[in-house]
């Protein structure tokens, strides 16, 4: 019989370690995101929202336009509770439409730009969206979904509508010259974005009730574990984690947040979107990641929160104009999605004096759920202190027994902004929620002062010889390796051993290593039934939307 884990018998070390500012209990507003939205934009009218490509907007203009796009949304029959499918970048459309969605009580179901047709196609049917806007150069990724429901409404969105001039000119002169195929407006129901908004500016839709524990948001996850499922997030949620993030890094309107993380992934919506527009700051919007512009923005822009993987640190610390960079008011630096080295935190705040605070979540959980302090001691390897109001245990992954502290087990968590449920599939969502416990699937360790650590996913265990080997240790070593710069190590089927582990590695521009050199370095910092047998380099890494290398592909890549 499995143990269910009794949430008042849970030890909370961690509470002794809190920043001083970190109260160890919150106080939730009580308002839905649009309320809290519509007073942000009323008491910051007149402050800048959003920086874009060098364009800027005004919290009025946001509300403005989010109220002419709810009145369109209003016509087109979107009510509360119903889907609206988006397919854009990090770009003012996205904020806007967004809060029209919200304002309307309806679902907003954003997907990766990235997407193939087939997988746009998917989450557009699974949702039951009612309604299409995307980006005008991603028709390709639309097409086939709105040419097989001819009688849904969709909305492209232009990036020059968004530019100054003359940047917004020659934006629309390039695309003409991409040969990538655009909308075809004399489709039946096909607006744009632009038209919508002056068709609409002098109307209203009607106020619509929404209550804490109604869907705000639903967000596909990758599908590494099978079939992409649709992870439903209240407002409630949404609203607990913005308001321990806020707290947790002693964030206020004067903060300048770029935001590269997308839209479309937890963290971004949530501590990028949600966090910034309720809060009367500042966000730098980035529609695609580009590391050479990251590192602009910082020195020109007063950055002084930014959140990324730990492959865009890395591609900045690489990057020529890094060494050139001479200010930056970083005070706050998120990272989290994979394990982070150590080298890289300390290269990073060595040039920048911006301290990386690895932290840990899942999309299941809006996004983090746990970080190093702010100010107070952060550990190595660890993924930090869970936040206010959320517990997190290592159980026994047979039996379910509460392990003590630096025992290896599945980490398991409870907090009030877990997930509503996987959309449609109730038995992925009992399989995940037990009795208000979120079973991660990720194998961790407490130690006795309450900060934790990530050994590795479960399903990237690799079993060689019967020896449990965690990809994560080996490819932390890796790292610290002078001509390595990307590493990743998956499991391969052996026939003596069962599996051994096989290290992709992306080098150094400039320098060279052999797989005989690194199996050697590996060796003498790893016990032999650690250190992978097969070696294989790299031009690139395969990486998701948000830059987290995709480990899947590479299991199936064959040199």
């Amino acid at each position: 019989m499995t143990i269910k884990p009794d949430p008042d018998k849970i030890p909370k070390p961690w509470l002794k370690h809190y920043d001083k500012h970190v109260p160890h209990s919150l106080t939730y507003p009580k308002e839905t995101l649009p309320e809290l939205f519509a007073q942000s934009c009323a008491e910051n009218a007149h402050r800048v929202a959003l920086q874009f490509i060098g364009k800027s907007l005004r919290y009025g203009q946001i509300e403005a336009s989010a109220s002419s796009f709810a009145a369109y949304l209003a016509e087109q029959g979107v009510n509360k509770g119903d889907r609206v499918f988006l397919m854009l970048p990090n770009s003012p459309h996205f904020v806007i439409v967004y809060y029209a969605i919200l304002k309307r009580g309806a679902v907003a179901v954003p997907a990766s730009p990235l997407d193939t047709p087939t997988e746009a196609e998917y989450k557009f049917k699974n949702s039951g969206a009612k309604l299409v806007v995307f980006l005008d150069l991603l028709y390709d990724k639309v097409s086939q979904l709105l040419q097989q429901h001819p009688d849904t409404p969709a909305v492209a969105a232009d990036v020059s509508e968004y530019l100054p001039f003359p940047k917004s000119m020659l934006f629309r002169l390039k695309k003409k010259s991409l040969g990538k195929p655009l909308p075809d407006f004399t489709r039946a129901n096909l607006s744009t974005f632009a038209g919508v908004l002056r068709e609409y500016r002098h109307r209203s839709a009607e106020a619509v009730q929404i209550a804490g524990s109604d869907t705000a948001v639903m967000i596909y996850t990758g599908g590494t574990t099978g079939v992409s499922k649709g992870v439903v997030l209240s407002h409630h949620a949404m609203v607990v984690n913005m308001t321990q993030a806020r707290t947790w890094g002693d964030l206020s309107k004067n903060d300048i947040g770029l935001c590269v993380l997308p839209f479309f992934h937890g963290f971004g919506i949530s501590i990028g979107l949600n966090l910034s527009l309720s809060s009367g700051g500042k966000m730098v919007l980035m529609p695609r990641w580009d590391e050479a512009q990251a590192i602009r923005h910082f020195e020109k822009d007063g950055i002084t929160v930014f959140a990324g993987v730990p492959t865009m640190y890395n591609a900045m610390l690489n990057h020529k104009n890094f060494a050139k960079l001479r200010k930056a008011n970083l005070r706050a630096c998120f990272v989290g999605a994979a394990p982070v080295p150590e080298a890289l935190k300390i290269a990073f705040k060595e040039k920048t004096g911006g301290t990386l605070i690895e932290g840990y979540g899942l999309t299941e959980s809006v996004t983090a759920k746990c970080a190093n302090p702010l100010y107070g001691v952060k550990k190595e390897r660890s993924i930090g202190l869970p936040w206010p109001d959320t517990l997190m245990a290592i159980i026994d992954q047979k039996t379910g027994e509460l392990l003590p502290p630096d025992k290896e087990g599945e980490i398991i968590l409870l907090s009030p902004d877990l997930m509503s449920g996987y959309w449609q599939n109730p038995e992925a969502t009992a399989a995940t929620i037990q009795d208000g416990w979120l079973y991660t699937g990720d194998i961790g360790r407490m130690d006795e002062d309450g900060y934790f650590s990530i050994v590795d996913r479960k399903k990237d265990l690799i079993i060689t010889g019967g020896y449990n080997v965690y990809p994560a240790e080996i490819e932390e070593v890796l790292y610290h390796h002078p001509a390595v710069l990307e590493a990743c190590v998956v499991g391969v089927k052996d026939d003596y051993l069962g599996e051994v582990g096989r290290a992709f590695v992306v080098i150094k521009p400039g320098m060279q290593a052999s797989g005989e050199e690194i199996r050697v370095y590996l060796a003498d910092k790893l016990i032999q039934y650690k250190v992978p047998r097969q070696y294989v380099f790299k031009d690139s890494m395969p990486k998701s939307p948000v830059g987290k290398i995709l480990r899947k592909e590479l299991r199936h890549d064959v040199p």
